[in-house]
């Protein structure tokens, strides 16, 4: 096919064909060694260390959705990066954030990016955030064999239901079963203690503002009981990423407007370093 084509600038038969509405179907049928489902696991348990990422938070609002990353890659006992990207827009009104092997995670995301965009070029309109959920489920769970040798990606999904207007989270597990949640939730090494402050300054009146600076709470615990999550790097403004999305869309916080609720939140830590506290009652 490729052999006809070449060299005449003609795109191959295959592209010009009308199939699926799904680009991964597409690779499948085409260009299979291409897709990370095929890749064979190796057969002895991955004894190298690869690049993490570490902890997303996530929490809704009456207006939507907010999602938060730390800034963390870990390496074993190493720091590999300082300022990694863990939260993408998959869409014009999702995001998703990714925890696990960092390089898998960042090909899974540029995959199902694509695949949300082919969807809508081909059948003119964007899938529902239920289709987009089930959609990155199946490419986790093409992900399986590296994960069972310890290459696993974990993200987390979460976005604006346009048609129920409102924001919603999905969570995943590594055979990508898919779970929603209701009101926040936190994925990554330091989820534990990320859950535990969103379930005490957690409020559903809370407003963006409100829920952003939860969020940011939320990592700066993480930070304090997890090596694997960093905080806030004043010295290097590397501040945590922080994306809003609404009715309108999505938009991420520029780094001075994060800078400045992660310098709240710290200079209030001056004075009490455990943080803020929920009523007994």
């Amino acid at each position: 096919m490729e052999a006809n084509t070449r060299g005449t600038g003609r795109l191959p038969a295959a592209f010009l064909t009308p199939g699926s509405s799904s680009f991964a179907e597409f690779l499948d049928a085409y260009r299979p060694e291409l897709l990370p489902a095929r890749r064979t696991p190796p057969v002895q348990p991955v004894t190298i260390e690869a690049p993490h990422g570490t902890t997303i938070v996530t929490a809704t609002f009456a207006g939507g959705v907010v999602m938060a990353g730390d800034r963390r890659a870990t390496m074993g006992n190493l720091i590999a990066q300082r300022d990694m990207e863990k939260v993408f827009p998959a869409d014009d009104y999702s995001v998703v954030g990714i925890a696990g092997t960092a390089g898998l995670a960042v090909e899974m995301i540029r995959l199902f990016q694509v695949e949300l965009e082919h969807y809508e070029k081909i059948e003119g309109t964007t899938l529902s955030l239920d289709g987009k959920a089930n959609r990155l489920s199946q490419m986790i769970r093409g992900n399986l064999g590296m994960a069972m040798q310890g290459l696993a990606v974990v993200p987390l999904f979460a976005g604006f239901d346009v048609d129920g207007g409102s924001g919603r989270i999905f969570s995943y597990d590594i055979t990508g079963g898919r779970a929603e949640e209701h009101g926040f939730h936190s994925v990554g090494s330091g989820s534990l203690f990320a859950r535990g402050a969103l379930k005490k300054l957690y409020r559903p009146g809370l407003d963006a503002d409100g829920i952003v600076t939860v969020c940011v709470q939320a990592l700066y615990d993480a930070a304090d009981d997890d090596s694997a999550t960093g905080g806030p790097d004043l010295t290097r403004r590397i501040f945590p990423t922080v994306t809003l999305v609404t009715e309108d869309g999505i938009r991420r916080l520029t780094s001075d407007e994060v800078g400045d609720i992660v310098r709240a939140v710290v200079d209030a830590r001056m004075d009490d370093p455990n943080g803020p506290t929920a009523p007994l009652t």
